[in-house]
């Protein structure tokens, strides 16, 4: 994917670890995952990111399926070290009737049995749309299970612009005080990655729908803000909208032209 990214001029991308909606992995080849740290240094690519599957739940009212989230994280911890220094992020979960206290607890406590202190990933809680029992709709939410956390430099927050809008956080009307709101609950040092999306649907409404840049509720001149913006234009920033590579390209170029040089790509 690094090559594909460079040929759309991306300087990051993200990954999904395994079947995004399943549960196999490909067999890791070392020379293969040196080969792509050769070209992160030699493009100066900014850290890349690897998403988890939708299928990671570590707060299910079921104990097989939290089993399979902790053997999960564990194994595609262990992957990320043969590409060391980037970023794996994961949908926190859907407490599904236990309530977000006991979600929480439980995400925490998965966290805490697959983080090791020699490890070189910085793991994301991704802010949540909150449709559903999902955990993390909002800041305080994921401050808590960060508070659980005991390797709390070990992690982090990805902001995705659609689902904080759609949980109500106004980043099109009022991104400085969103991102206050988070220096609040969480501290700003803790944001270590934006997915940038557009919203089918309005401030609210907890349904988590992408569109295209400039053609969803939150619109292009909100965006422009946010890649200029000094808390978050050096992060890395990945697409998640519902494109093909030449839509991806033309995406980059524009949000490129408003900022300068944001880290961005495909997810």
């Amino acid at each position: 994917m690094g090559k594909e990214a460079l040929s759309i001029e991306g300087n990051t991308f993200q990954f999904f670890t395994r079947n995004p909606r399943g549960s196999r992995s490909k067999k890791i080849d070392p020379e293969d995952a040196e080969a792509l740290c050769r070209l992160l240094r030699e493009k100066g690519f900014g850290p890349i990111i690897a998403h988890a599957p939708y299928t990671l739940n570590p707060c299910s009212a079921d104990a097989h399926t939290r089993e399979f989230a902790l053997e999960t994280l564990a194994d595609d911890l262990f992957r990320m070290e043969y590409i060391p220094g980037n970023l794996y992020n994961f949908h926190p979960g859907s407490h599904v009737g236990q309530g977000a206290e006991e979600g929480i607890r439980l995400i925490a406590d998965a966290l805490n049995k697959v983080l090791k202190p020699e490890m070189h990933t910085t793991v994301l809680l991704e802010t949540m749309a909150g449709k559903g029992s999902e955990v993390g709709r909002t800041f305080e939410e994921l401050r808590a299970v960060l508070d659980r956390v005991e390797l709390s430099e070990k992690m982090g927050v990805c902001l995705d612009t659609c689902h904080v809008h759609d949980a109500g956080y106004d980043i099109a009307g009022n991104l400085d005080g969103v991102l206050r709101e988070f220096d609040r609950c969480i501290g700003i040092e803790k944001l270590k990655a934006l997915h940038i999306n557009d919203s089918k649907n309005p401030l609210g409404s907890h349904k988590d729908r992408h569109e295209k840049i400039g053609l969803g509720n939150i619109g292009e001149e909100a965006f422009s803000r946010i890649v200029r913006h000094p808390w978050l234009k050096d992060l890395p920033m990945c697409l998640e909208t519902p494109n093909d590579l030449m839509g991806y390209e033309k995406e980059i170029a524009l949000l490129r032209g408003f900022s300068g040089e944001p880290c961005l790509s495909e997810g």
